[in-house]
């Protein structure tokens, strides 16, 4: 089907038959389901779900986050209607894969969502789908992780960042996009020997027994050393795959709550993204995509193109 010849009345996010193939469908218009797929909450058959979850009340600067989900749906839909550049797989028609649409929860009452959140993800890796993530600040990882954990056991961090997101709180009632990932590695969640944050940028003297391949190290080495430093931390692990926006450079995602220069270029993220195909992801979020800040929509188009490059990262592993 073309756009000559489609119905007036066809949007795939409601009437999609089946949950693969490619969309023909103006841009401009029909509802900003993540790249058009079929909204609903039925996961039979589904293999990956794409989930958001607009929540932004732990930042400790600039707000917004919340509005990231819908940003990067609608930058989604401007992405070519054709196999991803780059890549042996097409995520559109070689997996199952669909929008759950975003977590509902009580915005009054902040100290429930990391509960609502977790439940949230654990029923969906209960109906047997993968969870891409859509965020929302840097502290969803942390209830996320709790149900893959769950389900997978203790995992590999593979975390890109300009920040280590591991500086200490003791205090497990406190929700906080820096200090999540501490509290994941003294809660068992995640492994420290194999985990790696790629793109850190910002100082913190505990780095907990990660793996940190700062962005100096990157602009110095190059995406191939560290994708083969990567694969031999991460091994052949189980890993759950965060990417906070702000490792790219501002230049490149200016709308986010705590831009760091000196980052990543979108080029090298993608490039490293790539040459990590056949991971062991089991899990991933894309996260700190604040529209308000985000002139023309860059920061919103970087996290869309990332979400799709991390849905072919976990169908090259899903389909080999």
């Amino acid at each position: 089907m073309t756009l000559s010849d489609a119905s007036h009345d066809v949007d795939a996010a409601f009437t999609r038959e089946g949950l693969r193939g490619h969309a023909h469908e103006n841009t401009f218009g029909g509802a900003v389901s993540f790249l058009r797929r079929r909204y609903t909450k039925d996961l039979t058959g589904v293999d990956l779900a794409v989930t958001g979850v607009p929540f932004d009340q732990a930042v400790t600067n600039r707000p917004g986050t919340r509005l990231g989900p819908r940003a990067i749906r609608e930058a989604s839909a401007l992405q070519a209607v054709d196999a991803p550049y780059g890549w042996d797989v097409d995520p559109m028609v070689d997996i199952a894969m669909a929008d759950f649409g975003d977590l509902a929860f009580d915005y009054a009452r902040p100290g429930d969502f990391p509960a609502t959140l977790e439940a949230h993800i654990a029923g969906i890796l209960g109906a047997g789908a993968a969870v891409l993530t859509l965020g929302g600040d840097h502290s969803i990882s942390h209830p996320i992780l709790r149900a893959h954990a769950a389900k997978h056991g203790p995992l590999a961090l593979l975390q890109f960042d300009a920040h280590s997101d591991t500086w200490p709180d003791d205090d497990l009632g406190r929700v906080d996009h820096g200090t999540m990932f501490g509290k994941a590695v003294r809660e068992g969640l995640i492994l420290p020997d194999r985990s790696v944050q790629v793109g850190i940028r910002t100082s913190n003297a505990d780095t907990m027994g990660i793996t940190i391949l700062d962005a100096p190290e990157v602009h110095r080495t190059g995406p191939e050393a560290i994708c083969a430093r990567v694969r031999e931390v991460v091994g052949d692990h189980p890993v759950y795959l965060s990417f906070d926006i702000d490792c790219l450079d501002p230049a490149f995602a200016p709308g986010t709550g705590t831009p760091v220069w000196g980052g990543l270029s979108s080029a090298q993220a993608a490039a490293i993204l790539r040459g990590l195909a056949g991971i062991n992801v089991v899990g991933m979020d894309v996260v700190e995509v604040s529209p308000p800040f985000d002139p023309a929509g860059i920061t919103a188009i970087a996290g869309a193109h990332v979400a799709m490059e991390l849905a072919c990262l976990w169908a090259t592993r899903h389909l080999a």
